[in-house]
């Protein structure tokens, strides 16, 4: 079985900062994206940024040049990294990785798996 657990989440003030954190738990044997979405109330799920194996990263333009997304992969772990918050930015955010696991004896694959989300209110 695999799963992710993120953290972090809470209240703060505008202009405040958080840092999410995301572990992969599990057999895994290779990570490749990990990312971070999230959804406001009554609106879609959104990609707030991403980080591919290789390192690449890309960030939704609403959040450019206040959020940093980064891994560390020994760790198996992804964080997300906040600042300069807004109350827009309220929402739920969830993790999701695309990863190499064992999901059974001898049964080895690719899947997407998500966390179950951490809500991050940004109000004074």
């Amino acid at each position: 079985q695999v799963e992710l657990e993120e953290s972090g989440g809470g209240m703060v003030q505008p202009g405040g900062s958080l840092r999410l954190s995301c572990v992969a738990r599990g057999t895994i044997f290779n990570i490749d994206h990990m990312d971070w979405y999230r959804q406001a109330p009554g609106k879609q799920r959104e990609l707030v940024a991403s980080s591919s194996g290789g390192g690449t990263t890309n960030y939704a333009d609403s959040v450019k040049g206040r959020f940093t997304i980064s891994r560390d992969d020994a760790k198996k772990t992804v964080y997300l990294q906040m600042s300069g918050l807004k109350p827009e930015d309220t929402a739920v955010y969830f993790c999701k990785a695309d990863l190499t696991a064992a999901v059974g004896a001898h049964d080895v694959r690719d899947v997407e798996v998500w966390g179950q989300g951490t809500l991050v209110t940004v109000s004074s």
